[in-house]
């Protein structure tokens, strides 16, 4: 996947965090990757709670506007009393930037299908890369705002994010203690699932490049370990870190291997002969690759090849398939890494295999999570990224599990070990799915 970088500089962030009382600011929407369009705006930012639009021209100009509502097109006016238009200069930034609230209370913003309407501003005017001006609902001096250039150069919307956007209660329950962690470690330890002739759960981990799947085995293999432990490679690259099939046996710190077999790929990509191909995809499922088979985007795996394993035993054979999404990326998945993730869902589909989603990186997305990952099922915006997933890949909420791995830590943490270990368990339940159906097959 492509990365879909913001063009505020450091400087310039931290200057708007501070004109917004707020923590983080997070990308939803840029419009020269997603379009100069309402429709693509509407796609990604709805729904998002508070957000800032941030627009540029050639006049160095940096304007915008902030809401602390839902975009949500019902065609109403909009009452805000947090809204604010602002304005400072790219040459000028030791200037204290514009702020100018609304003069009529109850018409902060139209919550139309249009681009964000502000009243006296509308982006993304006529679906173009332009913006309309009109000062009145917002009293401001047009050379001050924005230099008298209404010819967008970049368009970008960020999720606002900031302490209280908690829920009351919890959206799952989770319990934090020591002895769920010890209780959850000897569930996976001694977990059975009655097929004789399998030993282990072969869960397949797939997803975009740069999600954390080689980190997730990672962080499964050092809460068994005992110690931050980092066996398969990872990083930070453009393309994937990830070039071999890999079948990863989990040994605890008594030397005992764990019942399931965490198989990683290469990351999915958008562009032609990049990432893992889907007949290379459909080959691991069936049982047909080999561990440390090298891939060769250009080339999917021949039945003639000597890594080809041409009569595969259901031992060999996928059993859970687990999508690996960055939370922090859900709304910014291109439509071609969405219609490639389609794709693989149907193939698996076919061949009868569950599936599962891990959102990654839930510290990175919110930070009321970072903060404290025990509030991660409280949070309102890991809510709404669970919901987004659900809806886009096709799958149950309860199919959607946030996680977090270890990236930079040099001690592990019972929080994240207890959250990633729930995700284990639920991989080992789905997998008692597959098997069951199985049962059902054979009577």
């Amino acid at each position: 996947m492509s990365t879909v970088t913001s063009r505020l500089s450091r400087q310039q962030e931290k200057q708007l965090c501070f004109l917004l009382n707020c923590s983080r600011l997070s990308l939803l929407f840029k419009a020269s990757v997603h379009g100069y369009t309402a429709d693509a705006f509407h796609r990604r930012c709805d729904r998002q709670g508070p957000t800032v639009t941030v627009a540029y021209n050639n006049s160095y100009f940096i304007f915008g506007a902030y809401t602390s509502k839902d975009y949500a097109q019902t065609g109403q006016n909009i009452a805000d009393d947090k809204a604010f238009v602002f304005s400072f200069n790219e040459r000028e930034m030791k200037k204290k930037p514009l702020r100018v609230v609304s003069t009529e209370a109850q018409r902060s913003f139209v919550d139309a299908n249009t681009g964000p309407n502000f009243v006296s501003l509308l982006f993304l005017h006529n679906n173009t890369a332009t913006v309309y001006s009109n000062p009145g609902t917002y009293n401001f001096d047009p050379v001050e705002m924005h230099g008298n250039d209404l010819q967008l150069t970049e368009f970008e919307v960020y999720r606002v994010e900031g302490a209280g956007s908690l829920m009351e209660k919890p959206w799952r329950n989770i319990h934090w203690d020591f002895e769920k962690k010890k209780g959850l470690m000897d569930m996976i330890t001694g977990w059975k699932h009655g097929m004789s002739s399998v030993k282990k759960a072969r869960i397949l981990l797939v997803g975009p490049v740069g999600v954390g799947k080689s980190s997730f085995f990672n962080s499964i293999n050092s809460v068994f370990k005992g110690y931050v432990s980092n066996q398969a490679n990872t990083g930070c690259a453009g393309t994937s870190l990830t070039t071999q099939f890999r079948a990863y046996s989990i040994k605890t710190g008594g030397g005992k291997f764990l019942p399931l077999t965490l198989c990683d790929t290469m990351g999915l990509e958008e562009g032609l002969n990049a990432g893992l191909d889907i007949d290379d995809f459909a080959s691991i499922l069936k049982g047909h690759v080999q561990d440390k088979y090298q891939f060769n985007p250009s080339m999917p795996l021949q039945t003639e090849s000597p890594a080809f394993c041409k009569e595969p035993e259901l031992k060999d054979k996928i059993h859970t398939v687990v999508y690996v999404i960055d939370t922090c990326k859900v709304k910014l998945l291109s439509d071609k890494m969405m219609e490639k993730l389609a794709a693989f869902r149907r193939k698996t589909n076919q061949l009868g295999i569950p599936q599962l989603v891990l959102l990654t990186k839930v510290d990175e997305a919110c930070s009321a999570v970072a903060s404290d990952l025990r509030s991660v099922y409280q949070s309102h915006y890991i809510y709404k990224m669970v919901q987004e997933v659900s809806v886009n890949l096709g799958v149950s909420l309860s199919a959607v599990i946030p996680v977090k791995n270890y990236s930079e830590e040099l001690e592990l943490d019972p929080k994240t070990d207890i959250l990633l270990l729930n995700a284990v368990i639920q991989m080992l339940r789905t997998t008692e799915s597959y098997f069951d159906d199985l049962y059902q097959e054979d009577d």
